[in-house]
């Protein structure tokens, strides 16, 4: 999707695309499609900066993903939420991390550990 028909979106119609967009990562993350993940990633970045152009609101309605049925999407949602709203994101990554459940489990904790040791500083 090109940044123009990005900016034609709604912002639930941005959240909807972040959540597609999670799930076709999981697909790829199943298939071992290291190519379609890092497209995918840049996709879902574009949606990120999207949102942030429209202010904090815009990136708050992620947290509508939060208790999505797909975990790579609720681990993004939080992930991409931490700089605005830190407790809530936080909380939910650590639930993810405990969860056990590979790889988003994984990417969680790594997540954590980041920020624990300022490697990782949300904006």
């Amino acid at each position: 999707m090109k940044p123009t028909e990005l900016s034609e979106m709604s912002v639930a119609g941005l959240v909807d695309r972040f959540a597609e967009i999670g799930i076709a990562q999981e697909n790829a993350i199943e298939q071992d499609n290291n190519r379609g993940y890092r497209k995918l990633y840049a996709q879902m970045e574009a949606v990120d900066q999207e949102l942030r152009s429209r202010g904090r609101e815009a990136r708050l309605a992620l947290m509508r993903l939060y208790d999505y049925p797909n975990m790579q999407v609720r681990l993004h949602a939080a992930t991409y939420t931490l700089g605005v709203a830190p407790e809530p994101a936080r909380r939910l990554i650590q639930t993810i991390a405990d969860s056990g459940w590979p790889p988003q489990a994984l990417d969680a904790g790594m997540t954590i550990f980041n920020l624990d040791n300022g490697v990782f500083v949300p904006d």
